[in-house]
């Protein structure tokens, strides 16, 4: 293990997330399910979208671009769809309620689609489509951001690292999940680095100038993952998301005059019904055959075993369940100033 690096049990780090929002006005319900949610990514070994993200949700609560006590109300409902309008909640209170919306449509109607406006950073959201699974149902999740990632060709940032989500249940097997960003990588992988104090890779990012760096303290404008796929999800997720939500965010950003440093979101949380198609459990028995044979495919050279979409992300939740979750020297640091600062004692180390 790594010089510096604090190991934290999952039920701590939790406690110590809870307090840290409580102490900025956020309701204790809310406060303990946001933790949950970030703790959640540690689990599974995304730790570029756990407990890392603290200090900045902190400074966003403190200066407003959070509400930590939002109203969020319905702005649209009809059938199968809804809108919702967060208030700047806390991203993870705004998507949670939002796939909850959507699985009761689609208990109703057999599809729910809810529309999330003006919410802030998400966190994992494979999370909020794993709701879904653990529901017999299928889950999608998009969310549309500010511009932080470079279009394909050009040298400025045009879009947003824009994520995508779906997830469906086995039967023995666990959900099969899919989390992944239409940049190379999300900044959070940056930000990992950054507190690793290592160089990241030539292809993940531009300096502020539009040229290539490895520095992951220059790294400002994510790449696209690959060049035009994936500057073209990104536009689209714009399109099905933000668009429909009457609360566009890209084009007024990237006019002249626009503020790109904004901090608001929109999300999309989609639940559909899949006994309205077929049997409920022959579909989470097809499930579990299928992940089952992708692991029987021969390996290449190098490689030590085949992952079906989700099973890398459970098999480190067993182990970090078991000998808890390691935080880097640069995160351990950050969280101890955002502790003093509010006068909450840091977790007890394992």
């Amino acid at each position: 293990m790594s010089e510096g690096i604090r190991v934290v049990s999952d039920k701590a780090l939790k406690d110590f997330a809870a307090k840290v929002f409580a102490s900025c006005s956020v309701k204790p319900e809310n406060a303990e399910l946001w933790a949950e949610i970030l703790v959640w990514a540690n689990l599974r070994g995304v730790d570029s979208h756990g407990v890392l993200r603290i200090p900045r949700y902190v400074e966003s609560l403190k200066n407003g671009n959070i509400n930590p006590r939002p109203n969020i109300s319905m702005e649209k409902s009809s059938g199968a769809i809804a809108v919702i309008d967060c208030d700047a909640s806390p991203g993870p209170i705004g998507m949670e309620r939002a796939m909850r919306e959507a699985i009761e449509r689609a208990r109703k109607v057999n599809i729910g689609w809810c529309i999330a406006k003006n919410i802030t950073h998400t966190g994992a959201i494979g999370y909020y489509a794993q709701i879904a699974a653990k529901s017999n149902m299928a889950g999608i999740v998009m969310i549309a951001s500010r511009p932080m990632m470079a279009y394909h060709g050009a040298r400025v940032a045009g879009l947003s690292t824009n994520p995508l989500s779906i997830a469906v249940p086995g039967n023995n097997h666990a959900p099969l999940v899919v989390d992944m960003s239409t940049s190379t990588v999300s900044m959070g992988k940056v930000l990992e680095a950054r507190d690793a104090g290592e160089a990241i890779p030539d292809n993940w990012a531009l300096d502020q100038n539009g040229d290539i760096t490895t520095d992951p303290n220059s790294a400002s404008i994510l790449m696209p993952l690959g060049g035009a796929k994936g500057s073209s999800l990104s536009l689209l997720f714009e399109c099905l998301v933000s668009l429909m939500g009457s609360n566009p965010l890209i084009a007024r950003l990237i006019q002249p005059g626009g503020d790109p440093s904004g901090f608001r979101q929109n999300g999309l949380a989609a639940a559909i019904n899949i006994s309205a198609f077929i049997d409920i459990e022959e579909f989470a028995n097809e499930v579990d055959l299928l992940a089952a044979s992708i692991k029987t495919l021969p390996v290449a050279e190098g490689v030590k075993e085949i992952y079906a979409p989700g099973e890398r992300g459970d098999t480190v939740l067993s182990e970090r369940k078991k000998s808890g979750i390691p935080l880097p020297k640069g995160t351990w640091d950050r969280l101890s100033e955002v502790a003093i600062s509010l006068g909450i004692e840091m977790p007890e180390t394992t």
